[in-house]
């Protein structure tokens, strides 16, 4: 059914229409619901952003409540009035409508209830329905959030922005985990970090950050591994110590939540009030303590004296929630063994590295450091692990022609999203996942 009108064009957000009270709008949206009542109808038309209740009377309205169907994109005619029961506080009394198009399937789910009541298989298999669903897209649009809340603090604390590439000669942190390509008859490798990039652009715009996707090609299908994944890295000039780097994240976690709780509040509640975790004074302990510190406390043997079991990870979250009250844990001095070849020793001991990862309700989802800036002590430390410094002749430049005193990290984008949000897998925070196991959609 079409429909002119010369009344207002109103954007789709929740907030604009506040402004049209006792008007004639006209807005865009999908039809997500419809509730017949007695003498009239509930119509829920679906936003970019929200959920608009509108009504169909039949003394009032042109057409008939049968000409709608869910899933329908159209431009609805109406004016909007108060209405206190509504969750936005107003409706839209319907007058015309015009459709734009019109499904030639009903939904495989159902996605007009508070959540879709489906696996985690069905969920990504079905991504291009489920999406609809409003609980789902506010998982996607908090990350945005998130990113624009990071770039937000970052620009304001003279950061410059950049775009490394993705196709590479050499892995940063070598070994077997590398999708290998063809390129152009030469080996090349999907990249699994910015790292020499970055660490190079300190040299050049001295504080530097990316966001972009990064490539690991492990054997691993569990609830914290993805082939592709968004990484949100960045590299600081003229540090002095770890703690500015520890510093600086904390700083921009708590600058993002805050971004998130003023510019992301819908989408928030839609999840509830209690997923934004207090950034302030996250404890910091070594590596080695805390190993034994989740070993005494829980009775158990450590198996792995390099590395956390995902699940030492979660009971030391447990342990430091306890006695810290934080849901954030800054771990340091890992062994220089388990760090890559450019990670600085610490001056005190040489078997441990002037490094930290940051864990987030019982997962890792930041690892970061001091990276090695002088030219023969990188040199010598490659060398110890029987790696050629002529495979990495242009890295190596930056150094050689010199490099200030520096550091940074990397951020996984999904891993923090799921954790914030407290899903149970990080695949519920990647919008189309990549995995041993899948390539669509």
């Amino acid at each position: 059914m079409n429909a002119s009108s010369q009344t207002n064009q109103v954007p789709a957000e929740a907030e604009a229409l506040t402004q049209h009270l006792n008007k004639e709008i006209s807005i865009h949206g999908f039809v997500y619901k419809i509730r017949k009542m007695s003498g009239f109808s509930f119509v829920i038309l679906r936003t970019k952003r929200a959920l608009v209740q509108c009504v169909h009377s039949p003394g009032y309205t042109e057409f008939p409540v049968e000409v709608l169907k869910e899933n329908m994109s159209v431009i609805f005619f109406g004016k909007v009035a108060a209405e206190a029961r509504s969750q936005m506080g107003l409706e839209i009394r319907l007058k015309k409508c015009e459709i734009l198009s019109a499904p030639v399937a009903g939904a495989p789910v159902v996605i007009n209830k508070n959540s879709v009541e489906a696996s985690l298989d069905t969920l990504i298999d079905l991504r291009p329905v489920t999406l609809r669903n409003v609980r789902e897209r506010a998982i996607f649009k908090i990350q945005e959030g998130i990113c624009r809340g990071i770039r937000d603090f970052l620009y304001h604390n003279h950061f410059t922005e950049i775009h490394s590439p993705k196709i590479v000669f050499s892995g940063a942190e070598s070994g077997s985990d590398q999708f290998r390509l063809d390129y152009f008859g030469r080996k090349a490798f999907l990249t699994q970090s910015p790292q020499f990039y970055k660490q190079m652009m300190t040299g050049v715009f001295e504080r530097v950050f990316e966001i972009g996707p990064v490539y690991r090609a492990e054997k691993h299908n569990t609830s914290r591994h993805l082939s592709e994944y968004t990484s949100v890295d960045l590299e600081m000039g003229f540090v002095s110590t770890l703690r500015d780097i520890m510093r600086l994240e904390a700083d921009m976690l708590s600058h993002t939540l805050a971004f998130l709780s003023e510019a992301y509040a819908q989408e928030l509640t839609i999840w509830g009030p209690d997923y934004l975790p207090s950034v302030a004074n996250i404890p910091e302990i070594p590596f080695a303590q805390a190993k034994e510190m989740v070993s005494k406390t829980y009775a158990r043997e450590i198996t792995d004296g390099d590395d956390f079991e995902p699940e030492e990870e979660r009971l030391l979250s447990e342990l430091m929630k306890k006695l810290t009250g934080s849901d954030f844990t800054f771990v340091t001095r890992y062994k220089s063994s388990k760090r890559p070849f450019y990670a600085k020793d610490c001056a005190d001991d040489p078997t441990v590295t002037d490094s930290f990862d940051l864990i987030f309700r019982g997962l890792e989802i930041t690892t970061g450091g001091l990276r090695i800036h002088d030219y023969d002590q990188q040199v010598a430390k490659m060398r110890a692990r029987e790696m050629n410094p002529e495979d990495f002749q242009h890295y190596l430049l930056a150094h050689k022609t010199g490099l200030p005193p520096h550091g940074g990290l990397g951020l996984g984008l999904e891993r923090f999203t799921a954790r914030l949000l407290k899903l149970p897998n990080v695949r519920y925070a990647t919008l189309f996942p990549r995995d041993t196991g899948r390539l669509e959609p």
